[in-house]
């Protein structure tokens, strides 16, 4: 009976929890990481699930949408900020059908979004993620 009531995670919820998750990265990561910003949606926009040919919006949790720094040139002008964005009705959706905690969840999309900021590899995010304590 303790469900009866019960309501997801907010919009708000999300981004608190993400950023509960962004102070428990390395202080170096989150530090060349400041001028990202960090937005939480319900769902991807339809122009990014067809840009990126993905037929559900259920099935992109987070998107990272900029251009990495490995890739950046000094020649570059910046026309909008780095972006990370979370998906809160995916993140539940998959959280709901799996065993990780919602904290575990944001946590890993968060890293793994910023990573494509830095242009690393899976090893890499997966190294600063179990920093996070994750």
């Amino acid at each position: 009976m303790r469900w009866i009531g019960a309501k997801p995670p907010s919009l708000a919820e999300i981004e608190a929890i993400a950023g509960e998750a962004f102070a428990r990265l390395p202080q170096a990561f989150r530090e060349m990481a400041e001028a990202v910003v960090i937005r939480v949606e319900d769902f991807p926009a339809n122009e990014v699930l067809d840009d990126l040919g993905i037929a559900s919006e259920l099935d992109l949790l987070g998107l990272y949408q900029g251009v990495s720094l490995d890739r950046k040139s000094v020649s570059d002008s910046a026309l909008s900020p780095d972006m990370v964005f979370l998906y809160r009705r995916p993140i539940l959706d998959y959280w709901a059908e799996h065993t990780e905690t919602l904290d575990h969840i944001v946590t890993h999309v968060l890293v793994h979004e910023i990573g494509h900021h830095f242009g690393l590899s899976d090893d890499n995010m997966s190294a600063i993620e179990a920093a996070a304590g994750a």
